[in-house]
């Protein structure tokens, strides 16, 4: 699983002219996953998420989580993010899940990222041509991937 997470003030997904998730101060969660993501990427992503000191202490620092920070959380799927770009200018998108896979992993992922944030998680569709507005904090932008434990 792949992860690019946005620290934002703002953010909202807009799926044919209706807003479907908006959230004020938190994290935007890009969630890219491919066919050999299982329920251990699924845990360990979260826990990464939830505990990322990305906001800041009374001191400017960047050191609170955003449990800390009564944060919101709004998760996008997006299966370009395991675009491969290694031949030519098309990319390939041959490691993204297929449907039948990442849809339960994604709802999976939406139910154990609600309990380690201690709320209820904001999403767009799955599969759904969405508008994604966010106002970017900082700028802070995390990737993180599952398959890449650094």
């Amino acid at each position: 699983m792949r992860a690019v997470i946005q620290r934002v003030t703002q953010a909202s997904v807009e799926i044919e002219g209706a807003i479907k998730g908006k959230i004020g101060k938190g994290l935007l969660v890009l969630l890219g996953i491919e066919e050999a993501d299982t329920e251990e990427d699924i845990e360990w992503l979260c826990g990464k998420i939830s505990r990322l000191r990305i906001f800041d202490d009374e001191n400017g620092v960047m050191n609170l989580a955003i449990t800390a920070v009564d944060g919101e959380v709004l998760l996008v799927s997006q299966f370009t993010l395991h675009a491969s770009t290694k031949k030519g200018n098309r990319p390939s998108y041959i490691k993204a899940a297929r449907p039948e896979t990442a849809i339960p992993l994604y709802e999976k992922f939406k139910l154990r990222l609600e309990k380690s944030v201690y709320k209820k998680v904001e999403t767009g569709v799955f599969g759904a041509y969405m508008k994604v507005s966010l106002i970017n904090d900082g700028p802070v932008t995390i990737i993180i991937d599952s398959k890449n434990r650094e």
